[in-house]
């Protein structure tokens, strides 16, 4: 009796982690995609009476392209591509099969088989094909001309508004697949070497066998911020504030490189965050900057080449630069005082300017710098603290 009653759950799914705000959001865009798609085909047809203007499957594109643009089934692909397939081959089989059962079975199995070959899955596309074939007298009257009216025209309309309203939104549309950064070793990223990686990812799709209404880096977004929230919790909430440095060596835009320079050494530090007069940061200067600029890859002459660089110009133009913001890094990767440390990871780990990090308030004002020595001594005293609780605890 149990194992019935957890059968039947699984009829009702769990419930959507989605606030009000978008749940109002895509049903508005439903709305608006919907009532262009059929102002716009009524425009450009003029007598919508021969001709059915709007088509149902058109109401289930629109809940793919506003409820879940980010979906592989909702892309303009997937859009464009399976309906007009699934009407090209729904079209087909009501001309070539008169039993009308066997056309439907015939038009929405084969849209299928194409539409995986095709690589443009969308399910809207199998009410396609059957609304070719069961759709009456006046669709099978337009024959082939179905397929570019109303579908491919629906479709078009629709996807178009969907661009416009995503984006507006602040929903990407198209949904662009995140690349790694290229490697110029076989080593895998730093932030990828613990818990899984790419190719434990592909090696479980493939077992999973099932099409997922999830791209794939998403799906590997979602499973990295469960594990950045697993180490959070074990952790502890240390946050950037806790391990910065507060007394920041900074320079502004029209600093002279040869003063910059001077603070580096003076110091003892590789980077200096560059701030404007509220103290917002604009950018940081590394020693990597003054040695791209000043062709310093190259060690023959480092010294002479490195003093002529810096050195300030004292004629009223030159044919190099002078001041700190003329080859400072920017925008600067930046990081929030009350961020976790653990986010920190992935920041240092994927940009150039990894070992020195400028911590900002709500306002984007420096508050202080976080450096890799700094990261790796909290990771392992919280860790350190967090067995010694764990110790006392069992």
């Amino acid at each position: 009796m149990e194992k019935f009653k957890e059968w039947l759950r699984g009829f009702v799914p769990e419930r959507i982690a989605v606030n009000h705000t978008e749940r109002l959001r895509a049903g508005i865009g439903a709305c608006i995609g919907i009532l262009c798609t059929g102002l716009i085909t009524i425009l450009i047809e003029g007598d919508a009476s021969t001709i059915p203007y709007l088509i149902a499957p058109m109401g289930a594109s629109a809940v793919l392209l506003f409820a879940v643009p980010s979906s592989p089934l909702a892309q303009p692909w997937s859009v464009i591509g399976g309906n007009t397939t699934a009407a090209i081959i729904g079209v087909t089989s009501a001309i070539w099969i008169t039993h009308p059962p066997t056309a439907a079975a015939v038009a929405v199995s084969l849209s299928i088989v194409a539409m995986f070959a095709l690589r443009c899955i969308h399910p809207p596309s199998g009410a396609v094909a059957l609304t070719a074939v069961l759709g009456g007298a006046t669709i099978h009257a337009q024959g082939y001309w179905f397929v570019l009216v109303p579908v491919a025209l629906n479709s078009l309309i629709i996807l178009l508004v969907a661009i416009l309203y995503n984006n507006a939104t602040r929903r990407p549309y198209p949904h662009l697949v995140t690349k790694p950064a290229q490697q110029l070793t076989k080593d895998i990223p730093a932030e990828m070497r613990f818990g899984f990686n790419a190719e434990d990812l592909n090696a479980v799709l493939k077992e999973y066998n099932q099409v997922l209404d999830v791209s794939r880096d998403d799906l590997q977004t979602l499973l990295q911020q469960t594990e950045m929230h697993a180490y959070r919790r074990r952790f502890g909430e240390i946050i950037c504030a806790d391990i910065m440095s507060k007394d920041v060596v900074s320079v502004v835009f029209g600093t002279l490189l040869e003063d910059a320079w001077l603070l580096m050494r003076e110091h003892q530090i590789k980077a200096l965050p560059v701030i404007d007069r509220a103290r917002r940061v604009v950018g940081i200067i590394t020693q990597a900057n003054f040695m791209q600029h000043a062709n310093l890859e190259v060690y023959e002459g480092f010294d002479a080449k490195l003093k002529n660089f810096i050195r300030r110009t004292h004629t009223l133009s030159s044919q190099k630069p002078e001041v700190v913001g003329q080859i400072m890094t920017s925008p600067a990767v930046t990081a929030y005082a009350n961020m976790h440390i653990i986010e920190l990871i992935p920041l240092m780990s994927q940009t150039k300017v990894h070992h020195h990090i400028p911590v900002v308030d709500d306002e984007r004002r420096l508050v202080g710098m976080v450096t890799q020595s700094d990261l790796v001594s909290a990771l392992y005293h919280g860790r350190v603290a967090n067995l010694r609780t764990l110790g006392l605890s069992s």
